[in-house]
């Protein structure tokens, strides 16, 4: 699909896709370390603002982790109890990032710096790299935070923290992208 969009692009061969016509797609991967936890609790998260603003034909949502040692698992327990309670429901098998993520998704997200620097090491060229943001970049009502904590070796508070900034951060990265619609 972004080959298509990508070789129907007139502008510049080196310019990032965006949003410039209603008919265009644009692609995010939410990415943490074992894709059980933060990420796939964001995609759900961003894929629920996406469908209540009517653009889900306009969206492709996924996630990925850069550990591959819970490929096909469900999302933690903790993590589907707590996401749950607030609505909603994650189904999402983990997998590991690949090399082709690069290239399909218009915006890879990251959940802190640590998964940051991975993947500014996987990304097999700069230009790929140059697709990779920081989660926390789009919160609005928790200023300061730097980084999506890992809730895994934290009890509930821990999950509800991560739940409460991922739906802070989903929903600014979902008006960044909207406005970039507008242009």
């Amino acid at each position: 699909m972004n080959a298509e969009k990508n070789s129907q692009n007139t502008s510049s061969p080196n310019r990032k896709p965006s949003l410039e016509t209603p008919t265009e797609e644009h692609s995010v991967l939410f990415v943490c370390l074992g894709n059980i936890c933060r990420s796939p609790a964001a995609e759900e998260i961003f894929r629920t603002i996406v469908t209540r603003n009517g653009d889900s034909d306009r969206f492709e949502i996924d996630s990925a982790g850069t550990y591959s040692g819970h490929a096909g698992d469900l999302p933690d327990r903790r993590m589907r109890m707590a996401a749950f309670g607030r609505g909603y429901r994650l189904t999402h098998r983990a997998r590991p990032v690949r090399r082709d993520d690069f290239e399909r998704f218009d915006t890879i997200v990251s959940m802190d710096d640590s998964i940051y620097e991975s993947l500014h090491r996987l990304a097999p060229d700069r230009r790929a790299a140059e697709r990779i943001v920081r989660m926390t970049d789009y919160c609005r009502h928790h200023a300061g935070v730097r980084y999506v904590p890992d809730p895994y070796y934290e009890g509930p508070s821990g999950f509800e923290l991560v739940l409460d900034l991922l739906e802070d951060a989903c929903e600014g990265l979902y008006d960044s992208l909207r406005k970039d619609m507008e242009r």
